[in-house]
């Protein structure tokens, strides 16, 4: 059981954004986020978005610091993506 997080890259409302998600459920990433601070609004289908001033304290807290690429291919591996809609 491990969450994972990308590197604050993605720009929005004025900031840079991580994502973050888990290899075995969605309980224990909002579990997770809740323990850093986020909000449960930040969630987003399969994964949270976590601005780049939460990010050393998802580090700090145990998130595994991967490339956005690893992280979609964990999220898939352990069944857990939710893509958009078509």
């Amino acid at each position: 059981m491990t969450v994972y997080i990308d590197p604050p890259t993605w720009p929005g409302h004025g900031r840079m954004w991580s994502h973050m998600v888990s290899d075995s459920s969605y309980e224990e990433l909002h579990a997770f986020a809740e323990a850093i601070g986020c909000p449960r609004r930040a969630f987003d289908r399969d994964h949270y978005d976590v601005p780049s001033e939460r990010y050393a304290a998802a580090v700090r807290q145990g998130a595994v610091e991967v490339g956005s690429k690893d992280l979609l291919q964990r999220l898939t591996s352990a069944g857990l993506r939710r893509p958009r809609p078509q």
